[in-house]
């Protein structure tokens, strides 16, 4: 399976993907300061999340990503994505 480019496709509105973030790090537990760098991570895809007057909306795009956890991002940070592989018995778990 190849990785869509978000410029030639987009997933469906609430579909959750893995999706390629290649500026993602993450702040380590603690208060160290320590950071990883994690580029593929799930994502739900929020289409249209910012409404025509919402100032955000000119300033990072209409699309959004929403994430697990505090793991939100712009539609930006996102260049590519891929649909959740199906599981060993054909089945796809839905995370809600």
């Amino acid at each position: 399976m190849n990785w869509i480019d978000v410029n030639d496709s987009l997933p469906e509105n609430d579909q959750r993907v893995l999706a390629f973030l290649p500026k993602n790090e993450i702040f380590l537990p603690g208060k160290t300061g320590e950071k990883r760098f994690l580029p593929v991570i799930f994502l739900r895809f929020a289409r249209d999340f910012f409404g025509e007057k919402n100032p955000k909306r000119a300033q990072f795009g209409a699309h959004f990503w929403l994430g697990e956890g505090q793991s939100n991002h712009y539609f930006s940070d996102v260049t590519h994505w891929l649909p959740v592989p199906e599981g060993p018995g054909g089945e796809v778990e839905e995370m809600r």
